[in-house]
């Protein structure tokens, strides 16, 4: 597996070149268990496919309707469709396959703070995508450098304590009006529960409620935008799935999304 070097930014794969300089004052460091993420990095894609079986689905079916509510939302907020747009949490690039599909003119920056999951998204992705290793949990950009961001089913890995600062960062590399949206676990749905708690790579996960998750995002700065629930029915039940954008406001869908504007 190719090891990549100690710096901040990664261009196409090729660590060449320097750590943008943070704001002065910057707050203490993320404390994301990076060692966790590399331990599970070679077999994420194998864990995650047994672990969601549940449902019938493939994990690119769980990838793909988030890209399409992010396409979605940029098309909303009449966001430009070639931008730049950062994936905060990118793993081993589930996203990376998805967001080309449905934005294939905008430019994609995949950031982790796992190097050996960015070096399997780069063998599995090439070079279509920037990709930036932050190992201290930091985003080594300027400010307001991107029109969105997206956050897959990545808080509930982050310390509670350190989730502020996340929103935070996430908050100051975003333009004005730019879009957050941050997809998590829903903690009222049991079967969510069930698969998160027998899940490997989720054994220190805390499972975040919208209202928690919203009012975060307001200290940081941001502003709710929409909040959605999503997944109500399993394969078995796809012939439902046309109902699902009804039931987009009942807090009992296996995962939400909470859309942001800085």
């Amino acid at each position: 597996m190719q090891r990549l070097s100690h710096c901040g930014y990664i261009l196409g794969g090729d660590c060449g070149q320097p750590t943008h300089r943070l704001p002065s004052g910057h707050a203490d460091n993320l404390t994301m268990d990076k060692t966790e993420f590399d331990h599970h990095a070679a077999n994420y894609s194998q864990l995650h496919e047994t672990n969601i079986s549940i449902t019938g689905e493939e994990p690119a079916y769980f990838a793909d309707y988030k890209m399409r509510d992010f396409k979605a939302l940029v098309a909303e907020l009449a966001l430009p469709t070639a931008g730049r747009y950062l994936d905060f949490g990118s793993g081993v690039g589930t996203s990376v396959a998805p967001f080309c599909h449905h934005l294939p003119q905008a430019r994609l920056v995949c950031a982790d703070v796992s190097a050996d999951s960015l070096a399997l998204s780069r063998q599995s992705h090439g070079d279509a995508v920037e990709r930036v290793w932050m190992p201290d949990g930091r985003l080594p950009f300027g400010n307001a450098e991107f029109d969105g961001a997206f956050a897959c089913c990545v808080f509930h890995h982050i310390p509670q304590a350190q989730q502020p600062l996340a929103l935070r960062e996430l908050r100051r590399v975003l333009k004005p009006g730019g879009l957050l949206m941050v997809y998590e676990h829903n903690p009222f749905n049991p079967l969510t529960v069930r698969a998160v708690r027998t899940c490997p790579f989720d054994a220190n996960a805390v499972l975040l409620p919208a209202r928690q998750l919203l009012r975060l995002a307001h200290a940081a700065g941001l502003r709710r935008h929409r909040r959605d629930y999503r997944v109500f029915f399993p394969a078995a039940l796809a012939g439902l799935r046309p109902l699902e954008h009804r039931l987009r406001w009942l807090p009992l869908g296996a995962q939400y999304f909470v859309a942001l504007r800085a």
